[in-house]
Order: structure tokens, then sequence, then C-alpha cells
């Protein structure tokens, strides 16, 4: 059995929201778990349209704030921010593939490219805070520049508490298969992520020599699957209730209108491979009416 402390939740963007943390907390309550990423220009900007700008970390437990930006001034001061809220620690993303954050704003996944750029970051944002920083990162930006090693010492230079990595490259995406190598000897603790699914994938990462393992799309629709790795509980005997309480977390958290509607990817995630998942999904896709979306729920799954 794994210690609970050595399986993290991954950061999802559009998914590891305040209310599927919570989710999560129930199944695993020390398990470390990561925000959504964060803007640094929305949060120190305070953009009033992102509900996540505002969100408290105190209750949390162990929580990593992840940020992403260009502008080591502005990250600086997102992490002061965050650890004001009350964070555990920060993360810096070095590893968002998409255009939008990779190559228009020359963050994520582009510091893989600029190290000069990605250490002035990670010194800035380290001096800023009094809690520990971490970034999390890929093997390189395509095949032909896998330099992951490079930027974990420039991470070591500069006060990084420790490292998760991707086992894709940025032109990857996420197809593929991911592949970690060995551990290489390096003065920084290192956390695997990708394609991360159960025990099995968990121990091989540890065989690999990685001080711990991040379970990311594994968690779509089973939010106790770090508590199933670590030990600690196990899935539940009905999941209905399980989506049912997801669901109220998320009409108190977002309002009803945008809750049910975000709502309908983690109902299509809960019902995979059960029996007549497609027609519940049609239906839950048709729903705008909490109390409609509630009594389909509870027939699908007999709660």
């Amino acid at each position: 059995m794994f210690i609970d402390k050595q399986i993290f939740g991954a950061p999802l963007a559009g998914i590891s929201d305040k209310p599927f943390r919570k989710m999560v907390r129930m199944f695993s309550p020390s398990a470390p778990l990561y925000t959504e990423m964060i803007s640094c220009h929305s949060l120190v900007e305070k953009h009033k349209n992102c509900l996540r700008n505002f969100d408290r970390y105190d209750d949390e437990g162990y929580i990593g704030a992840q940020i992403f930006g260009a502008d080591e001034n502005l990250m600086a001061e997102a992490a002061k921010i965050l650890q004001d809220a009350g964070a555990t620690w920060i993360d810096i993303n070095m590893g968002c593939p998409v255009p939008k954050v990779a190559t228009r704003s020359g963050a994520g996944a582009y510091l893989m490219r600029d190290h000069k750029l990605a250490g002035r970051i990670m010194n800035a944002v380290v001096k800023a805070v009094k809690i520990p920083v971490s970034i999390k990162t890929r093997l390189g930006w395509d095949e032909e520049h896998k330099d992951w090693q490079d930027l974990i010492h420039v991470a070591i230079d500069s006060g990084i508490s420790f490292a998760a990595l991707h086992g894709r490259t940025r032109s990857q995406l996420y197809l593929g298969k991911s592949d970690l190598p060995l551990k290489p000897d390096l003065p920084l603790p290192i956390v695997a992520n990708g394609d991360i699914k159960n025990k099995d994938d968990v121990k091989h990462m540890f065989d690999l020599g990685y001080d711990g393992a991040m379970i990311g799309r594994a968690l779509l629709g089973r939010p106790w699957i770090l508590g199933e790795l670590s030990g600690v509980s196990k899935k539940p005997d009905n999941v209905g209730k399980v989506v049912l309480k997801h669901l109220e977390i998320m009409l108190e958290y977002y309002g009803n209108k945008n809750a049910i509607q975000m709502f309908r990817k983690h109902a299509a995630w809960y019902s995979a491979g059960m029996s007549n998942s497609s027609e519940f999904r049609i239906k839950v896709n048709q729903i705008t009416d909490k109390k409609i979306l509630k009594s389909v729920i509870e027939e699908f799954w007999s709660c």
C-alpha cells in the first residue's frame, strides 16, 4: 500500500475546481491536491468572472495553488495572493501544451524553451512567499529537445522544493503513451505524472525511482481513486449518492444555470461504462432544471 501523501491529485483545467476538490477530500482527507491552473493576470487584476480568483484554501488541507504566466513580477504577486488565501504551496505551470498558453502567452510549456525566463520566474516566486514552491513540467518541447533535466537544475538553483514530471513532450499534447525514464540521481524530489491509473502503475513509478505519483484523468468520474490507492477508502457502494453530492456542491458554488451546464461532463464520466449510459448522457444534456436533473440521477443509480 502507498503512503497517502505520495499520491497526488493533478491540476486539471476545467475539472479540479473547488467543488471537485471537495469530492476528492471526502475519500482522501490528506492527499496533496492541486487547484486548476490560475492566470497570474486574472488573479492579480481580480477578474470577477473567474470564481477561483476568490477561493480560500484554509479548509482544504494539503493544497497547491498552480499559477501560469510569463511575467515574473505578476507571478510573484499572484503567489503572494494565493499564500495569503491559505495555499499550502505554490506550483508554477511549465507544462501546459495548449496554444493559448504555450505559444500565444509564452507561458506553460513555453518555459521549457526559455530556461532563463523560467529561472527568473522561479526565483521571483520563491523569494515572494514563505511556503514551498514547486514546478510541473514535461520531458521537453519535442522529441529533439528532451531537456527536462536542464530545467530541473535551474529549479534546484532557484530554490524549488519539488517537481512534477509528465511523461510526454509538448508536441505530443495528450496523445500517445506517457513514457517516463528512470529517475536520474538528482537532489530534488520528482513526482511522476501521465497515464497513471491504478496500483500497478503507481508501483511502476516508484520502481523507476520517482518520489510520488500524480493521478490525472483517472480521477474523472472517480473522485475516490486517490483514497483507494493510498488505502484510506474504497469505491462507494452507491455511486449515485456521490453524484448527487457533487451536483449539490456545484449548485452552491456556481449557481443553478452554470452548475447544470458544467455538471454534464461529470455526469458522463460518472456513468461511463454503465448500462444505458448513452441514453442517460443524452437525457442529462437536455436538462436545465435542477430538480429534474436530480430525479434523473436518482433513477439511473437507483438511489
